[in-house]
């Protein structure tokens, strides 16, 4: 059986390995018993046993002890599948299908196809994602994480990535105890500061907050918000701050807004986690008679076809398109082996003030 020169237990190796690459034995398949290969291959046990050696070493194949030995599921990563899985929170969300246009048009020409998964902003459907998409053939991951600012859940499945090889990139967001991996953020404290230091140009002073607990962004733009009345000497107020999560975001600002209308004690002005619960805060606010930018001014985040209906909504830039190809782009360099030192994608996107007609000057009332 040797050939080459070769011993018959490397030759027996390299004859199973082929196989596996191949695809001939496919990942999570029982190899046949060492008895079984022996008679196949006309071979003592003891080649045999050193030619599986080999393959367990090098990863190929896993031995569980009373139960056999597998091919293991990491050769599913070892072949080039020019697949690329994204994972988002929301498919349909404003601001998903322009990011997933800036990350195609990336990944197309260098001849991937995305896979595309997403979560509704759950932890457990981001587990079954990772999970299933650990089960197919891909390349590379982007993903958005869910609830961003709760603890990760699913570290194990990250690691399993890690073990198989296989990169992935954040964006978004990022778990604080994977703040190490790879990620592109907006620079959200910087954001909920621009918005709220124009609300106090303008002279307000009372400017209630709505924001996001359980992402990272919305605790990132309410310490912005923060920062910025500390720095014009204003007192925070935690009452002042409505919080609202995943579960109850449809229902919780709009009834608290409502509450305030009919009490009649308005502030002067409303910073809005994002173009949505803008929307949604002026609407309740002009269903009570109350007149924005006349009577109070709001503003958004994320510069959404949202905040550009009628006059508009003062906001801030989100550059989805150029988002998407970034992580796309930074994926592409993991995938490649660029280093963090070589790496030419920036990490932090710099956000942008779009003034609308959403807000006045105190004075102008």
């Amino acid at each position: 059986m040797a050939e080459s020169g070769k011993s018959k237990y490397y030759v027996l190796m390299e004859q199973l390995k082929e196989r596996i690459i191949s695809g001939s034995i496919k990942p999570g398949e029982k190899l046949p018993s060492e008895n079984e290969l022996s008679r196949q291959y006309n071979l003592s046990r003891h080649t045999v046993r050193k030619a599986l050696a080999i393959l367990i070493q090098e990863g190929y194949v896993e031995a569980f002890h009373g139960k056999g030995t597998f091919c293991s599921e990491k050769v599913r990563h070892t072949r080039k599948s020019r697949n690329i899985a994204v994972v988002t929170t929301y498919i349909s969300d404003y601001i998903f299908p322009r990011l997933i246009q800036g990350m195609d048009h990336v990944l197309s020409e260098a001849g991937y196809s995305i896979i595309l998964k997403n979560t509704g902003n759950s932890r457990q459907k981001e587990a079954k994602c990772l999970d299933e998409l650990l089960q197919k053939d891909i390349d590379g991951l982007i993903i958005e994480p869910s609830k961003s600012q709760l603890s990760c859940r699913n570290e194990h499945l990250y690691r399993n990535l890690d073990k198989y090889g296989i990169p992935y990139i954040f964006i978004q967001g990022i778990y604080a105890e994977m703040k190490d991996c790879p990620h592109i953020l907006m620079d959200d404290e910087k954001g909920g500061y621009l918005v709220t230091k124009y609300l106090l140009d303008l002279g307000h002073r009372r400017i209630v907050g709505i924001f996001k607990a359980d992402d990272v962004q919305g605790i990132q733009r309410h310490n912005g918000y923060v920062r910025a009345l500390q720095e014009a000497g204003i007192l925070y107020d935690p009452t002042d701050v409505i919080w609202f999560h995943t579960e109850d975001r449809r229902q919780k600002p709009a009834a608290a807004v409502n509450i305030m209308a009919k009490s009649r004690s308005l502030p002067d002005g409303i910073v809005c986690y994002n173009d949505q619960i803008a929307v949604v805060v002026q609407e309740t606010l002009e269903k009570s008679g109350i007149c924005v930018p006349e009577d109070i001014s709001i503003t958004g985040y994320d510069n959404s076809l949202y905040a550009q209906r009628g006059s508009g909504i003062t906001t801030i830039a989100h550059p989805q398109e150029r988002l998407g190809a970034m992580a796309a782009q930074l994926l592409l360099e993991k995938i490649n082996g660029v280093s963090e030192g070589e790496s030419r994608v920036e990490r932090l996107i710099e956000p942008e003030l779009i003034i609308r007609g959403s807000c006045m000057k105190k004075a102008d009332k």
